[in-house]
């Protein structure tokens, strides 16, 4: 299956050399200095955990002509961005799959609309990165599987045949879903817990010295799991619902446990600071499909405005907020209930 990866960020370089590792034909469709870089040094790619480097060389490419011979366009890049060249996908001749890896709350209408919706298939690329150019500084790919599916929640042959060329690459497993639209919204509130950061500079090492500023994402996070109930649309994966059941000063001892780690530092601090517009973004989409439910959601307010910053960043150190331990026994009941079942199925086993 030829394929371009269309996108030589992180993400798009990383899985461009994974793929070419897998014995994939691919190639990375890169422009301006980006292009140059890897003209010049392949891609290089860091692990942002032990340092290590490694260089690809992958066959890159300008632009995509209308009769490039592609079987598979993998698009990786940011949704505000991938909305300019649907237009240029559109005019393809030849591929008669993209898949789009990216944050997502808005639904696929607009890509349907301009491709046609049997040639549209979205996932998210379950990693993160950054830029230190020609360095792409990139997480490990195994932490979780890739999830991708049909826009109609449908599971094809076309469905079977992508997952199976993304699962040949190294460290990296492939989830089929029939859900994505839902899990894709579901991915907001999951990561709005961190948005506290905004609040705190995008600053790791005063977040964690800002229970205010960790409390506000928290809060945020279960206003929005809540609001989307509301709205009608589920909570994918089913085991997020309990999120909210977790006591504010256990959310807040892990908040700041993850604060001096290198998955913190690049996988949301890093994106923060070089995608603040993005986020932006994507709250405005996720907000927008909320709406329906009519539930009010002040703390996803006050978080969007650290985030546009109309709103002065909290002072270091405030702790203001009394922090909540509701959720306590909910969270007991919630952790007690397999293991009390696991006790009784062995009690009648025996008997």
């Amino acid at each position: 299956m030829r394929t371009l990866v269309y996108g030589a960020g992180p993400l798009g370089s990383l899985y461009a050399a994974r793929l070419q590792q897998a014995g994939v034909e691919v190639a990375l469709l890169a422009r301006g200095q980006r292009l140059s870089d890897l003209r010049e040094h392949g891609v290089v790619l860091e692990d942002a955990f032990s340092g290590q480097r490694e260089t690809h060389h992958v066959p890159v490419v300008e632009k995509l002509e209308p009769d490039d011979p592609y079987d598979l366009v993998i698009v990786v890049m940011r949704k505000d961005q991938s909305l300019d060249i649907l237009p240029t996908l559109a005019k393809n001749q030849h591929a008669h799959t993209v898949l789009f890896l990216q944050n997502n709350a808005a639904g696929f209408d607009d890509y349907a609309d301009t491709l046609g919706a049997d040639k549209v298939m979205v996932g998210f690329p379950a990693s993160g990165g950054e830029r230190q150019d020609p360095v792409m500084r990139v997480m490990p790919m195994r932490r979780m599987p890739i999830p991708i599916g049909e826009i109609d929640g449908s599971v094809t042959e076309r469905t079977r045949a992508v997952a199976a060329l993304l699962d040949r690459m190294p460290d990296k497993g492939v989830q089929i879903r029939r859900d994505m639209d839902a899990w894709l919204v579901t991915h907001i509130p999951a990561i709005m817990g961190y948005f506290g950061l905004f609040a705190a500079e995008i600053d790791p090492a005063r977040y964690a010295r800002t229970p205010d500023a960790m409390l506000l994402g928290v809060r945020a996070r279960t206003e929005a799991l809540r609001a989307q109930q509301a709205a009608g649309i589920p909570i994918r994966p089913p085991s997020f619902r309990a999120l909210p059941l977790i006591p504010e000063a256990v959310a807040l001892a892990i908040l700041r446990a993850m604060a001096n780690t290198a998955f913190f530092e690049v996988g949301i601090a890093g994106h923060c600071r070089v995608a603040r517009d993005e986020v932006a973004h994507l709250m405005t989409e996720y907000r927008r499909r909320i709406s329906a439910g009519g539930m009010a959601t002040p703390h996803m307010d006050a978080v969007m405005n650290h985030i546009e910053g109309t709103t002065a960043p909290l002072p270091e150190g405030s702790r203001e907020q009394p922090v909540r331990w509701t959720g306590t026994v909910a969270m007991a009941a919630a952790v007690a209930a397999p293991l009390v079942g696991r006790v009784v199925i062995g009690r009648r086993k025996r008997r």
